[in-house]
C-alpha cells in the first residue's frame, strides 16, 4: 500500500510539474510560432496552432530593418559586463558579511534587500540627471553601471547565503598557514563556492539581459540592447504582431540556449548548501 502511495503521490507531482511547466512556456511557444505567420494571421480572430501558411519573411523583415547583431552585442556586453563586475563588488562584501560579522550585518542585508522594493521610477530623474552630467546617456559603460547597481543586492545576498555554508574552520586553517585575505578570497573561497558564483554570475546575466526599464529610458541608439531592439517595433500606427514575435524570438533564444546548456549548473548552484 505504501509502494502503491507512493507512486501515485509521484505521478500526480510528475502531472503537475509539467502542468505549470507547460504554463509557463506556453507563451513563449505562442511567440515563435506567431513569429512564422504573417500579420493578418496574427490578429486573426481564429488564430491557429499549427494551421497556417509558415513563412520567414518577419524575419527577414527583421534583419532587413534593424542591426539586429549590434543589439545582440550591446546585450552582451552589458550583461556580461555589469555581471563581472558586480561580482568584483559582491565577492569581498558577502565575504565580510559572513564571516566578519557585526551586530549591523543583518540590518546592512536587510537594508539591502529593501532597495529592490523601491519602484525604479522613483529614481529615475535624479539617475537620469547624474547620466546627463557624466555623459554617460547612451553609453554601455552607463549600462553597465546601473545594471550592476540594481542586480547588486541579489548578488550579495546569493553569495552571502553561500558562504555561510562554508565552515569558517576551512579559512582559519588558510590563516594559520599564512595566507592574506586575498590569497583565502581567491584561493581557497571561490573554489569552494565556484557552484554558487556560477550561479550568482547566471542569474544576473539573464536579469540584466532582460532588463528594459532603464534600457530604454537610458539609450537611443549607439547603446541600444536587444530590449529596446524589440520596443522598436511598437509604433503609433499599431502594433506588428508578427514582426514584434519574430524580434523577441530572436532576442529570447540566445538567452534560452544558455538557460538550456547550463541548467545543471543553476540548480546545482541554487541548491548549494541545501539539507540532500
Amino acid at each position: 500500500m505504501t509502494i502503491k502511495n507512493s507512486r501515485r503521490s509521484k505521478l500526480i507531482y510528475t502531472i503537475a510539474a509539467w502542468t505549470i511547466s507547460g504554463m509557463i512556456f506556453f507563451p513563449i511557444l505562442w511567440t515563435l510560432i506567431t513569429s512564422f505567420k504573417t500579420e493578418a494571421e496574427a490578429i486573426s480572430a481564429s488564430p491557429s496552432l499549427y494551421a497556417f501558411d509558415w513563412t520567414l519573411e518577419n524575419y527577414r523583415d527583421v534583419l532587413s530593418r534593424s542591426p539586429y547583431f549590434t543589439h545582440f552585442w550591446n546585450s552582451v556586453v552589458i550583461s556580461l559586463g555589469s555581471s563581472l563586475l558586480g561580482l568584483l563588488i559582491a565577492v569581498p562584501a558577502a565575504w565580510s558579511m559572513a564571516f566578519v560579522q557585526t551586530k549591523k550585518t543583518k540590518h546592512l542585508l536587510m537594508w539591502m534587500l529593501s532597495t529592490k522594493m523601491l519602484p525604479p521610477v522613483g529614481v529615475l530623474i535624479p539617475i537620469y540627471l547624474l547620466f546627463r552630467d557624466f555623459a554617460l546617456l547612451d553609453t554601455k559603460l552607463g549600462l553597465v553601471i546601473v545594471m550592476t547597481l540594481i542586480n547588486l543586492p541579489i548578488m550579495v545576498w546569493m553569495l552571502y547565503t553561500y558562504f555561510r555554508e562554508i565552515p569558517n574552520e576551512i579559512l582559519e586553517a588558510s590563516r594559520m598557514d599564512g595566507a592574506t585575505i586575498g590569497e583565502e578570497i581567491f584561493h581557497v573561497l571561490l573554489p569552494i563556492a565556484l557552484p554558487g558564483i556560477a550561479s550568482t554570475l547566471l542569474l544576473n546575466v539573464i536579469l540584466s539581459w532582460n532588463e528594459a526599464f532603464w534600457t530604454l529610458i537610458l539609450t537611443a541608439a549607439n547603446a541600444a540592447p536587444l530590449t529596446a531592439f524589440i520596443a522598436s517595433y511598437s509604433s503609433p500606427e499599431g502594433l506588428f504582431y508578427a514582426k514584434l514575435s519574430a524580434a523577441s524570438a530572436m532576442a529570447i533564444v540566445p538567452i534560452l540556449i544558455l538557460g538550456w546548456f547550463s541548467q545543471k549548473q543553476l540548480v546545482r548552484g541554487l541548491s548549494f548548501g541545501a539539507v540532500k
